[in-house]
């Protein structure tokens, strides 16, 4: 899908704030509120927008500790990978994993209450995955930075 500038300015908003009305993006942006509406639905339709979440503070609903974990595979039997990604894609205290290239074949955030209930999520994967050899974590001490927002 071709994007002009409208558009850029447009995506830029909605990624810092979903919840701006269509007047709000209308004004900054220099379109009418239809405008504004006919260019979001054609972009959510045309899969720019994938989704518009909220996004928590994770200490105050309960799961203050980050975690980074790299994921070591004995091998990558197809099918045992396949089940792994969809677990992962399912496991909510996952934030992001990515398959990736280097030592480890997976880098995961992972959220939790505290490492006793991470080194429980962690035990619970290898159980049920025989595919995982080892996995390596690095405790998370400040959040510098956190957000998906593209540069447009």
């Amino acid at each position: 899908m071709d994007l002009d500038d409208f558009d850029r300015q447009l995506l830029a908003r909605v990624q810092a704030d979903a919840s701006l009305t269509a007047e709000q993006l209308a004004e900054a942006v220099a379109l009418s509120p239809s405008a504004i509406q006919r260019r979001l639905r054609r972009l959510r339709e045309g899969g720019v927008i994938e989704r518009e979440v909220a996004v928590l503070d994770p200490g105050r609903v309960g799961s203050p500790a980050s975690f980074i974990t790299s994921l070591y595979l004995h091998h990558e039997r197809p099918d045992q990978v396949e089940t792994l990604r969809r677990a992962l894609a399912h496991e909510l205290a996952v934030q992001q994993a990515y398959y990736v290239t280097g030592e480890a074949d997976y880098v995961l955030v992972v959220v939790a209450p505290d490492v006793a209930r991470y080194e429980a999520l962690m035990a619970g994967l290898m159980v049920r995955h025989p595919c995982i050899q080892r996995y390596a974590t690095q405790v998370v001490l400040a959040i510098v930075k956190r957000g998906l927002a593209l540069p447009l």
